[in-house]
């Protein structure tokens, strides 16, 4: 890569070697996957410095520009989400940090990085905070691209599917409404599956007519 590393700015080279750099359909998952993966927690938010310069600078994939938010803003987005596996298992993502599989972290294309961010499948209620250290997807209709336990506690292993991402601010680490929130997004998935049990459970004691 030193040719490479020489030719282009250092932001595009870490996206071009990044976990979710540009290839596409993500690859697969684990040959053997570590017990207790759906109780992972989640990340949780801490205020971290935003940068200018290195992967929060302006950057072309594809022969599209992106502009990374360069200030604390609020940023939301629908759109579909994938998810990248064992071939960037252990490789540099955009920001310099290890990319691991088993983590809470996603990429995103022009949120500042490190941000934190909310992803929600509206398909099952469930929603996940994830800590976003890398630059992508570059597919088109493509918002957000998760790790693998990311993918999982959203049940979006099965390929890409439609999420709602939300950039979680740093007034909102601050005042602590991202946590109050996130209380009641598990009550409301709880809320949920209960009913689906009590449904199934319904239709299988129900008496023969």
């Amino acid at each position: 890569m030193a040719s490479l590393a020489t030719a282009l700015p250092a932001v595009l080279v870490a996206v071009l070697t990044s976990g979710c750099s540009t290839t596409a359909p993500r690859n697969g998952p684990p040959q053997r996957t570590p017990p207790g993966l759906e109780r992972v927690s989640d990340a949780t938010p801490r205020i971290e410095t935003i940068r200018p310069g290195g992967p929060n600078k302006p950057y072309e994939v594809f022969g599209v520009r992106y502009t990374p938010l360069a200030s604390d803003a609020p940023l939301q987005e629908q759109g579909l989400a994938s998810w990248y596996g064992t071939k960037f298992h252990g490789r540099p993502t955009a920001n310099g940090e290890v990319y691991d599989m088993f983590a809470m972290t996603a990429a995103h294309k022009t949120m500042p990085l490190p941000s934190y961010a909310r992803v929600r499948n509206p398909a099952n209620g469930r929603e996940i905070i994830v800590r976003v250290n890398d630059r992508g997807p570059f597919a088109e209709g493509r918002v957000i691209d998760l790790s693998y336990t990311a993918a999982l506690k959203l049940d979006l292993l099965r390929g890409v599917a439609p999420v709602v991402v939300q950039r979680i601010t740093h007034e909102e680490i601050r005042n602590g409404s991202w946590a109050a929130r996130n209380t009641d997004a598990r009550r409301e998935e709880q809320r949920v599956r209960s009913l689906l049990e009590g449904g199934q459970n319904g239709l299988q004691q129900a008496p023969d007519p």
